[in-house]
């Protein structure tokens, strides 16, 4: 019998094979206006697929993807105009984030179809699981037969069609949109009330229905917010960081001394996992965040790598989010990699997340680096992630709601990376800070585990400021007694101050060894 892992591995490995032939096949079927049958031989005989995850992702404008099979999840999601036909079920989030087309299912569907739906159509001909069209913004879902709880909650837009019967807390915290239910209908869900079909929402439903040869009764319900309940807003507390490395210094190793003209290696490459060729260099070991780095003209910003949400150069990483989950196809093959950044993301199982995973990566370079982005408070989770996905890193934002200390998130980075044993197996591991770095940030950040600091550039200047640090390096590596990077480690860090001490792990200054609460970490 196989090992649940290795088992998930394999259907990564033939998910990443679908999603990649489709890809191929899809440039000539759009030159040649071609219907692209998959789950048949070439006599005609059923080869259907079976659990694979991330299927039919992207689909552009006028693609059309016939399916047969039973597949995983996310299958059809970020769906930008093609039709996407499965004869067959499909796991969680079906058509999820699709921005516009078609998407028909012949049988049933799990957990959150239409997931975020912005535009286009979704038809289940089965029934469909909890929270379907949950979060929808627009577009029109349409189940035949029945749906779980929560069919409907937090939409803002849209139109949910429903002939069988909904589950418990139909329509809850919605805010826009209406729910149409031909079947039975419990208590709608808080934030929803209920009503008759109207004639005119009748026959547009109608005009929806008939191509399938289906109706729609005239005692039909419909769900639409209520004006009663009066909205209140959720404020999400910011994150941020209150306090950076300020009470944190750099030693030298050992007494050596090293010459004012010595050759020194502050370079940083990050290789993919378990490659020896490849990787992203890194001139200084910071990774800048930006919207996009393509104005970029001088020599130094040439060559640093940066982190964006589009226009990505060779160098760059692409952040992805949910904003970006569409429109990032169009720049997949143009990347160093991918950072999925989980804390802009709905919430999401480990096979959806690898499933939005899958999707992305057969579109990059194999030697691509794939990261996962979350904050300091969900670090254990993130490292979990990153080892059982067989991701390169993460990338661990120190920020935290109502402001956080810097020197805080090192040993729980620390701990949690140690626990996974991350960086004996050649994994990276990124800090991201608030404000553009000075060059002891930088090696603080080398010292105490981490690959490279990422941060937004100065306000102005960032030439300047690169060439700045790039010296500043140099300078700090001849006084701290190390030629390369790899060198510095915790024993060049000390705290300034107690309270540092105590809540980094750091020996304090003047004091040979980590204080008490520490030593037997």
């Amino acid at each position: 019998m196989l090992s649940p892992m290795r088992s998930m591995r394999e259907v990564t490995a033939k998910s990443m094979k679908l999603a990649r032939d489709l890809d191929g096949m899809l440039v000539e079927a759009l030159e040649r206006d071609l219907l692209i049958r998959i789950g048949w031989g070439r006599g005609g005989d059923e080869k259907p697929k079976s659990g694979e995850i991330g299927a039919a992702t992207h689909l552009p404008k006028d693609a059309r993807v016939l399916l047969l099979g039973d597949l995983g999840q996310c299958a059809g999601a970020m769906n930008n105009g093609g039709t996407f036909t499965l004869q067959g079920s499909a796991g969680s989030m079906l058509g999820a984030f699709q921005r516009d087309g078609r998407i028909v299912v012949e049988k049933d569907t799990a957990e959150r179809t239409a997931h975020r739906m912005s535009g286009g159509v979704v038809i289940v001909q089965g029934s469909a699981g909890d929270d379907a069209g949950a979060g929808m913004s627009g577009g029109t879902l349409i189940v035949r037969g029945h749906t779980g709880k929560g069919v409907g909650s937090g939409m803002n837009g849209g139109t949910i069609v429903v002939l069988g019967s909904v589950g418990t807390d139909p329509g809850l915290a919605m805010s826009g949109g209406k729910i149409v239910i031909a079947g039975s209908c419990p208590p709608p869900g808080e934030g929803a009330t209920m009503r008759g079909i109207e004639p005119g929402e009748l026959s547009e439903i109608s005009n929806h229905l008939e191509p399938m040869g289906l109706s729609i009764e005239e005692d039909a319900l419909v769900l639409v917010p209520s004006e009663e309940t009066v909205s209140v807003p959720v404020e999400i507390p910011e994150a941020s960081v209150a306090e950076g490395f300020e009470s944190i210094s750099l030693i030298p190793s050992s007494s050596d001394r090293l010459p004012l003209h010595s050759s020194l290696d502050p370079l940083t490459l990050l290789l993919p996992l378990g490659s020896e060729e490849g990787g992203l260099l890194f001139p200084i070991p910071w990774l800048i965040e930006e919207e996009t780095a393509e104005s970029w003209r001088g020599h130094s910003e040439m060559e640093q790598p940066a982190l964006v949400k589009h226009s990505p150069r060779a160098c760059d990483l692409l952040l992805i989010g949910e904003e970006e989950l569409v429109e990032c196809s169009n720049n997949l093959g143009n990347c160093a990699g991918i950072v999925l950044n989980l804390d802009n993301l709905p919430p999401m199982d480990d096979a959806e997340i690898e499933a939005i995973l899958v999707s992305l990566t057969s579109k990059i370079g194999e030697d691509c680096l794939v990261f996962l982005r979350d904050g300091i408070d969900r670090v254990d989770h993130l490292f979990r992630l990153v080892v059982d996905l067989d991701l390169d890193g993460a990338v661990i934002d120190s920020a935290s709601p109502g402001g956080s200390r810097a020197a805080a998130a090192l040993p729980r980075i620390g701990l949690a990376a140690r626990a996974m044993n991350l960086t004996g197996q050649g994994r990276h591991l990124l800090i991201e800070m608030d404000e553009a770095p000075g060059a002891e940030d930088l090696l603080i950040c080398i010292a105490a585990g981490c690959s490279i600091l990422v941060s937004p550039p100065p306000e102005s200047g960032l030439e300047e400021h690169l060439q700045w640090l790039k010296s500043t390096v140099r300078g700090w590596m001849i006084g701290l007694g190390v030629d390369g990077l790899e060198k510095l480690s915790r024993r060049n860090l000390r705290a300034l101050d107690y309270d540092t001490a105590s809540i980094s792990g750091l020996r304090l200054i003047g004091y040979d060894r980590p204080l008490p609460m520490w030593l037997g970490n």
